[in-house]
């Protein structure tokens, strides 16, 4: 496990905006210590073909600069950065998240819809009484808006609808000009979307809607500041602020007690978005929650150091569901991270053994598609799937490694040769060599190993002898060196 930490921080890389906050460890507890916003509206730089725009990369680094000055001396383990919906879609974020990576500091991890809906029902429940009841949590971030249903911590339900309060502005309302027209538009749009999930969210059922994030809680302001709401975001509120923004015609015309500079240009995809869902989802009455994806994200570090780490849960969950011969898995987790430690030369990357554990424990789940090719099932399902806790990184390097764990090396042209690292080729040797050494998928006498690697050079000496005694197994290890050497990397077996 990671050491514990006192000082934890999260950023949070929006469509909308940037945010930072800063938290204190005292006593199995956080306590928010400071927290940053900059409106740098990332979605507003998506081109139709789906790239960040120039001006919209600068605007993100100029911010992340200062948020790297804020953060200058925590170290990496205690700081976790997350992209949401605009890095997931452009098409440009691989050549832009280096740039991005170097002005913060620290590594950013781009999740997916459903992890980003997990972490802000963590940080909006962790911010309310622990009472029975279900509750909706709402979130309308500038790409996608979040759709949890929970019951205490417990998330019973998760999506991520592709609609924005930035997309949605942008699309329906470029100029800032709003027609009764344009205003129903947006409005059908966001209820098309909402279809797919209306139908599951109404029979699951809830006792409480809450908005988290700054659309909802803008909204509730302008609401309850104007007259238009005794208290929370109502529906028969938003007819009224309907009805004031299509009778001013223009949003930066709009006159409203509540209504904040920054969040003028983006206030009628909000609106739109918030009354589509309040209709389909036949809610009367939504309340701000003080949480959101930032405080999640400081619980969910949080619980990384102390062994509540959502990812170990997620494996546990995937070796269940696809039924995982555990004694196998765990025989090839204990052999490829004793290999892997003696590659590294003492020199080993915490991290890395944690993702060669994970991949050695998952690596079977593709049999339970089939067993011809099953290595493949099993990267397609760890690329794909939604694993709670995982960045896209992170599976795209589980889906690598579990892909390279047997078979011919060809598959990995362009991948294991070219973005790989020394790191990486000795967890690839080191898993594959596991899998060859427990092929019989018993609890085998394994000889004594010693391994070394340096430069493309793998060496592993064996006890003098067993070789002799194992032939489908030195067959194997023939096989695999000659698999090394068309890729220039030389493998020895030797015994002494």
């Amino acid at each position: 496990m990671p050491q514990q930490q006192s000082i934890l921080a999260a950023v949070d890389l929006g469509s909308n905006s940037f945010r930072l906050q800063v938290a204190r460890v005292e006593n199995e507890q956080i306590y928010l210590l400071d927290g940053l916003r900059e409106p740098v509206r990332l979605a507003a730089g998506l081109t139709e073909n789906k790239h960040l725009d120039k001006e919209s990369q600068q605007r993100a680094l100029v911010c992340l600069q200062r948020f790297g000055e804020r953060l200058r001396g925590l170290p990496r383990e205690a700081v976790r950065a997350v992209g949401t919906n605009s890095l997931r879609v452009a098409k440009n974020a691989a050549e832009f998240l280096p740039q991005a990576e170097a002005a913060l500091g620290f590594p950013i991890e781009v999740i997916a819809g459903r992890e980003e809906a997990r972490l802000i029902y963590l940080g909006v429940a962790h911010g309310l009484p622990q009472a029975g009841g279900k509750r909706l949590v709402m979130d309308i971030g500038g790409g996608s808006t979040e759709f949890i249903i929970g019951d205490g911590l417990d998330p019973i339900r998760l999506e991520s609808l592709y609609m924005g309060c930035v997309s949605y502005s942008l699309r329906f309302f470029p100029d800032g000009k709003v027609t009764k027209n344009s205003l129903k538009q947006a409005e059908l749009a966001a209820r098309a979307e909402l279809q797919t999930i209306v139908s599951d969210y109404r029979q699951t059922g809830w006792t409480v809607a809450l908005g988290s994030s700054g659309s909802a809680r803008v909204l509730c302001d302008i609401l309850e500041q104007n007259g238009y709401s005794a208290g929370g975001i109502t529906r028969t509120g938003l007819e009224s602020l309907r009805a004031e923004l299509i009778r001013v015609g223009d949003v930066r015309r709009l006159e409203l007690q509540g209504l904040k500079a920054d969040r003028i240009p983006v206030l009628p995809g909000g609106l739109a978005i918030m009354y589509a869902a309040l209709s389909e989802l036949g809610i009367e009455q939504m309340l701000p929650a003080l949480g959101a994806l930032r405080e999640g994200v400081l619980y969910d570090l949080f619980g990384r150091f102390h062994n509540h780490d959502m990812r170990d849960l997620t494996v546990q969950q995937f070796m269940r569901r696809y039924h995982v011969d555990v004694r196998q898995a765990e025989r090839v987790a204990r052999l490829s991270a004793a290999l892997a430690q003696q590659f590294f030369a003492g020199e080993s990357n915490e991290t890395a053994l944690r993702q060669l554990d994970w991949a050695a424990r998952l690596h079977e789940i593709g049999i339970s598609v089939a067993h011809s090719g099953f290595h493949k099932h099993t990267a397609y399902i760890l690329k794909n799937a939604d694993m709670p806790g995982f960045s896209k990184k992170e599976q795209d390097r589980l889906s690598l490694l579990t892909l390279a764990q047997r078979g011919g090396l060809d598959k990995l042209r362009g991948q294991l040769f070219t973005a790989f690292t020394a790191e990486d080729l000795s967890l690839v040797m080191a898993l594959r060599l596991a899998t060859i050494f427990y092929r019989n998928r018993g609890d085998v006498q394994l000889p004594v190993m010693q391994g070394r690697f340096s430069g493309s050079k793998f060496h592993l000496t064996l006890t003098a002898g067993w070789l002799a005694q194992n032939p489908l197994t030195e067959t194997a290890l023939q096989e695999e060196a000659k698999q090394w050497r068309e890729w220039g990397v030389s493998l020895q077996v030797l015994e002494a």
